[in-house]
């Protein structure tokens, strides 16, 4: 089965200055690699043949490194925005994409298995897939639970959330890239509702394995220390 991917490469990074005032946060290094060639890599032990940078911020910098992919033995091509076109409204300019194709965030660290990830789309016929990660959130407060009259009628002392959170790792069908709009900023949220709205709504898959966006300094250091400790795991050895 051929697989191609989008990549979404083309945000300002500004929650992970000031790095990103020097490089584009996707040419963050981690390890010997920059944060974008770790995933490159991973999607082509998953089978991707055809790769599609979307590009913006500091797009020439990207652009040399990556070049067209030969030296990965892959094909790296460029979607270039003349303006932010948040997270969905990029796909639009990308006129060759197939029926099915993986889109998903440059500043990622995970293990998923992006080949399993993309047939399991294909085979249940999905609109829309996102890969998902359950969080727990600790409230460092004690919560009170209330009726209409202000009468206590629970108390829970810091309770734990329990939620779902996109990864950033998206399938998507051409029938949901129909409803991206031809102009302005279109993002992930909007298309979410869209769908929502039209009785189409995407799937959900919980993902159990590692996964971390690198998007403030304190993640960008933990993962440092993480692919460090596990690189094999991210990176097959």
């Amino acid at each position: 089965m051929s697989r191609r991917a989008v990549i979404l490469a083309g945000g300002m990074g500004t929650r992970l200055r000031p790095y990103t005032v020097v490089l584009p946060k996707p040419l963050m290094p981690i390890g010997d690699y920059p944060i974008l060639e770790v995933i490159i890599r991973q999607l082509i032990s998953g089978g991707f043949q055809h790769i599609t940078l979307a590009v913006n911020h500091q797009a020439e910098l990207i652009k040399a490194f990556f070049q067209d992919g030969d030296k990965w033995g892959v094909r790296i091509d460029y979607s270039l925005e003349d303006e932010p076109l948040g997270t969905m409204g990029p796909l639009r300019l990308i006129k060759d994409l197939p029926e099915n194709f993986l889109v998903m965030n440059g500043d990622i660290l995970t293990d998923l298995n992006y080949a399993d990830f993309h047939d399991a789309h294909v085979r249940d016929g999905n609109i829309f897939t996102i890969s998902s990660k359950t969080r727990q959130h600790r409230i460092d407060y004690g919560v009170l639970d209330t009726n209409e009259a202000g009468r206590l009628t629970g108390f829970r002392e810091k309770p734990t959330a329990e939620y779902k959170v996109s990864m950033g790792v998206y399938m998507v069908s051409s029938r949901a890239v129909e409803h991206i709009p031809h102009r302005g900023a279109y993002g992930f949220d909007q298309l979410m509702l869209d769908l929502l709205a039209a009785g189409k709504p995407a799937t959900v898959r919980d993902f159990p394995g590692y996964w971390l966006d690198i998007g403030r300094p304190d993640d960008y250091a933990q993962a440092i220390e993480q692919f460090e400790n596990m690189q094999s795991r991210f990176l097959n050895g």
